[in-house]
């Protein structure tokens, strides 16, 4: 079982580490590849290499519902908003910095969770209210070029990217239960396919054979195979454990930015990634840290002038716990904000 568990941390961090190499891969290959060409080879890239794993996959290996007629709103929802984020990702990363754009990424975890509170009426938290005003103060920091008072155009289409997988996120919950195969591979073919027409209908040429499979291969790697390990660690530590291990993504590809494309630091930045990494981590506690109220009765009995009452009282109390493997003596239920990883 603690092998199994290791295993499964492994799965997330890996996942977390595959769709980190995103943004900075992509803003290389965005030299020689026009950017919703890009975005189109991306999806198409996870929707193929996922296609193949689903043809392998031992029988029986995944036993969950197939998409029904039922689905299909959020499905349609789904394509369409994964044809515009990667699109404005792309176009973003092409006028800004990678670093830059990696950590505006967390603003995902803003537009979902309104997106949930406002059409989903779910439940926020007084932590995650916090934490939505400290990535959203981030991210306002991160859309001014270079420390100075000049807006970022980049920073403008990252964060409309991210608005898009916010509501995405929450048209793929409603599909949370059924074949994560099916699921990505709709997305990758259909989205891509969508991204595609774009990118001919705008000119775009088509690139070399080179960069095509380069830009393929990022697709199934950052996109598919993350989904992938990110579905195989959740089903051993639960949504929210997973969930939590994966928010270190964005981080991860901020690094890699400064380190192999040698982008420049400055004070906004440096103070953005401070306020970032503190409104990430309440995210975490948030997943981790779950509310419950328990009921309890006590019975007295007592005897005066010869006759016996007994007199029973129903209180409660509330306390936090941290998830653990281990699980709890009681049944209870509780509700996360999930992200889709796209």
């Amino acid at each position: 079982m603690k092998s199994e568990k290791t295993r499964a941390i492994g799965f997330a961090l890996l996942a977390a580490a595959f769709y980190a190499v995103n943004v900075p891969l992509s803003k290389v290959l965005l030299r020689d590849v026009g950017p919703t060409m890009m975005a189109a080879l991306l999806y198409l890239g996870a929707g193929i290499g996922i296609g193949l794993m689903s043809c392998l996959k031992q029988t029986g290996e995944e036993e969950t519902p197939k998409l029904t007629r039922g689905d299909l709103p959020y499905v349609i929802g789904m394509i369409a908003l994964d044809i515009a984020a990667p699109i404005l990702l792309m176009l973003g990363i092409s006028h800004g910095s990678s670093s830059n754009a990696s950590l505006l990424g967390n603003f995902e975890i803003v537009a979902t969770t309104l997106v949930a509170l406002m059409v989903f009426r779910e439940q926020v938290s007084g932590r995650l209210w916090v934490a939505i005003g400290l990535i959203t103060l981030s991210s306002a920091m991160l859309s001014f070029e270079r420390g100075s008072m000049d807006f970022s155009y980049g920073s403008l289409l990252v964060l409309g990217a991210t608005v898009c997988w916010g509501f995405e996120n929450n048209c793929t919950r409603r599909l949370a239960d059924k074949s994560a195969y099916q699921i990505v591979i709709l997305k990758g073919i259909f989205s891509g396919l969508g991204a595609l027409c774009i990118a001919l209908f705008k000119g775009e040429r088509f690139p070399d054979m080179t960069h095509a499979a380069l830009a393929l291969l990022l697709g199934f790697v950052a996109y598919g195979l993350s989904i992938f390990l990110y579905v195989r660690a959740q089903a051993v530590l639960g949504a929210a454990r997973t969930s939590a291990y994966y928010a270190v993504n964005p981080f991860i590809g901020a690094f890699l930015s400064l380190v192999f494309l040698r982008e420049a630091l400055h004070w906004m930045y440096l103070s953005a990634l401070v306020v970032m990494a503190a409104g990430t981590a309440l995210v975490v506690a948030d997943t981790l840290v779950q509310s419950h109220v328990h009921a309890h009765q006590h019975t007295y009995t007592h005897t005066h002038g010869g006759t016996t009452h007994t007199h029973t009282i129903t209180h409660a109390h509330a306390h936090n716990h941290y998830l653990t493997t281990a699980g709890h003596q009681h049944h209870h239920t509780h509700g996360t904000l999930e992200l889709d990883h796209h």
